[in-house]
């Protein structure tokens, strides 16, 4: 007789490495969109190029100062592999929050001279972080079912 056994990661954890997964690889390519026309989005947004590049060095290895983009990225989409993703996802979530509560932060205080393309641009990053966030919420729910 063959026993048959099911992966854990198949259960209920798998909405959870999804939300992961999906996190890393919209960062990245949005970061990547940003790095082609970062440019473009200083003279729209208000931002300096400098600001921009410098933005984008959190996501994605466009440039020579996005080593971190591409860290998180890497580190995001590693976590989602590992064996128990309800701790690792936990700090996700926390730091989805983090940035999504400081890019509110940055337009309410006016820390940049930003147009009101600008402000929409970064609202709508912290609306698309709480996204992310939201979801790995509902697969860390999940897992804990």
């Amino acid at each position: 007789m063959t026993d048959v056994t099911a992966a854990k990661t198949t259960t209920r954890d798998a909405f959870l490495r999804f939300a992961l997964r999906l996190d890393a690889v919209v960062t990245g390519g949005l970061g990547l969109v940003g790095a082609a026309i970062a440019p473009q989005i200083t003279s729209l947004s208000g931002t300096t190029t400098a600001t921009e590049y410098a933005v984008i060095a959190i996501f994605i290895p466009s440039t020579p100062d996005t080593i971190f983009r591409l860290v998180y990225g890497l580190v995001v989409f590693g976590l989602s592999l590992l064996p128990s993703v309800r701790r690792p996802g936990t700090w996700v979530i926390a730091g989805n929050v983090a940035f999504a509560v400081a890019a509110i932060a940055v337009v309410l205080a006016g820390v940049w001279p930003l147009t009101t393309t600008g402000v929409v641009l970064i609202l709508g990053s912290a609306v698309i972080t709480l996204v992310m966030a939201s979801l790995q919420y509902v697969g860390l729910r999940r897992i804990k079912g």
